[in-house]
């Protein structure tokens, strides 16, 4: 039996990232980042007279902030372009569009190993994060994000458009959401 990674003699969870995969090279991922314990940090769900189908969420003064800082992410990192993204109460949804000037061709060995990652998806999405977080901090607002996030390596045009559909029609689900938090929405 394989002994489990240790990191500065602690065990640590595994990774779910897809092994072999070079998370820096360009493509398309959907990630979806929560808040701790589900708290509706960033908004609340409106639902207009017209009904379920036109809600949108009106964010709060943190949740402006997670889209501001959402459309900033190429200000630090100049090889993403966001593309779909959605705030709801308690977590984002939101696709990266990575475009690194690189050959085409297959993906190079990757060995995903403890160390310094920089210009991959979890660098990019730590810096989003760590932006948010400050501001908290900064404005005096209870917020944790949960550490890790949910990422998905988007394949195909047509896995785009679905995923697209997904993240800007969510609001209009959030009644039917199991894990709303009812009375999160009016």
């Amino acid at each position: 039996m394989e002994k489990p990674a240790l990191f500065r003699e602690k065990y640590r969870v595994a990774s779910t990232r897809l092994p072999g995969y070079d998370y820096a090279q360009s493509g398309a991922y959907f990630v979806t980042i929560c808040v701790r314990d589900r708290q509706p940090s960033f908004g609340t769900v409106e639902v207009p007279r017209t009904g379920w189908d036109a809600a949108f969420v009106q964010p709060t003064k943190l949740g402006q902030r997670a889209l501001t800082g959402w459309a900033s992410i190429p200000e630090f990192a100049p090889f993403v372009t966001p593309d779909a993204f959605v705030l709801m109460p308690d977590h984002i949804h939101g696709i990266l569009l990575f475009d690194k000037d690189e050959p085409s061709g297959p993906p190079a060995s990757y060995d995903n190993h403890f160390g310094p990652q920089r210009n991959n998806l979890a660098s990019v999405l730590r810096g989003f994060k760590s932006g948010v977080t400050t501001f908290a901090r900064v404005h005096g607002l209870a917020f944790a994000s949960q550490p890790r996030f949910h990422d998905r390596i988007i394949r195909s045009d047509d896995e785009l458009r679905r995923i697209r559909d997904y993240i800007l029609t969510n609001p209009s689900r959030w009644e039917k959401d199991w894990d709303n938090g009812e009375g999160l929405y009016r």
